[in-house]
């Protein structure tokens, strides 16, 4: 059954997380040549930031090449005008083409919730009502609005997604988690479901996508059926397999020396985008997707992690290549 929606995708949709020093330009080029989701977000870019002197840095975060599609830029932040001049900003092209704006109300970071942003405002409704609001005022309808968010705060606390139900939304992305559980229990699909119930009442055009513990591409298609969502989102699951957006992945099935052709793609797009703008460090929590499960796995990744630069890891992966090569 096909959802008409501002988003243009099916009903049982995939979509790529948010997540912080990962999901960039590079790595959403790499997933995107493995098998490409149905909708991908940004990291997420403080909007406060990107109205300061550090708005040259963080607007990097929102960097993507021109034709890349289904690109949802999240952002997040405390002063409403700050979002609504980003908004205003996106929906007017300056960081490229964007298919819709993401409000991050999730992140659970003991930093960012001190400060009272993002998962903080689960208990501050007014300010999330005007951040809400100043964004929609931003977007003049040209772009839709999604918000990203977990169960609750301490609770789950669902006249928290009552009140984001009645803001007129184009979707709600939940993760299966409250705050204060961060990622220490598993995600409840359960309450995900009973958000999605909620949704048939209130607000019937807003999707609902439910997030956490998915690591198959199967698996999130069960979910989809079992609690009868609009979508799934994916996040640490791509670190088990980069095709897991495909229904037939083949990341099993290949090969050592292809999976070290792979991350060495994965460098050299690094090094070719970034230079010397972001540390090569960024890339160590990506090597164990693709240095893993075979005996001495663990020495190798630990020699390439130590690696200072993009050319020695580059050297390194090389050394790794040529002796597989040879042994074939």
């Amino acid at each position: 059954m096909t959802v008409l929606n501002r988003y243009h995708v099916k009903s049982g949709f995939l979509s790529l997380a948010p997540m912080d020093d990962v999901t960039d330009r590079v790595f959403r080029k790499i997933i995107n040549d493995c098998y490409p989701p149905d909708l991908s977000f940004t990291e997420f870019v403080n909007v406060d930031g990107l109205m300061s002197k550090g708005r040259q840095v963080l607007r990097k975060k929102l960097d993507h090449p021109e034709g890349e599609k289904n690109l949802i830029a999240q952002i997040w932040g405390l002063n409403p005008a700050n979002f609504y001049a980003i908004a205003k900003e996106i929906a007017d092209k300056k960081f490229g083409e964007f298919i819709g704006v993401d409000l991050n109300m999730g992140c659970p970071d003991k930093t960012v919730v001190k400060n009272g942003a993002c998962s903080a405002l689960i208990n501050n409704r007014e300010l999330a009502l005007d951040i809400i609001n100043a964004t929609k005022k931003g977007l003049k309808s040209r772009l839709p609005l999604s918000v990203k968010t977990r169960l609750g705060f301490n609770k789950i606390d669902y006249s928290w997604h009552e009140f984001l139900l009645k803001q007129d939304l184009d979707m709600l992305t939940i993760h299966g988690r409250t705050r204060s559980e961060m990622s220490k229990v598993s995600a409840d699909w359960k309450a995900i479901g009973e958000i999605r119930k909620l949704r048939d009442k209130l607000s019937p055009s807003t999707l609902i996508v439910g997030n956490g513990d998915v690591l198959s591409f199967i698996q999130a298609k069960e979910y989809i059926k079992k609690y009868k969502l609009d979508g799934v989102m994916i996040g640490r699951g791509v670190f088990q397999d980069p095709f897991i957006f495909s229904n037939k992945s083949i990341w099993t099935q290949m090969s050592r020396l292809d999976k070290f052709k792979l991350f060495k793609k994965h460098v050299e797009l690094y090094k070719a985008t970034w230079q010397d703008s972001k540390p090569i460090q960024v890339l160590n929590k990506f090597c164990k997707i693709y240095i893993n499960n075979f005996e001495g796995s663990k020495e190798i990744r630990e020699d390439l992690m130590s690696s200072k630069s993009s050319d020695e890891l580059l050297e390194k992966i090389n050394n790794q290549i040529d002796q597989k090569s040879n042994q074939i």
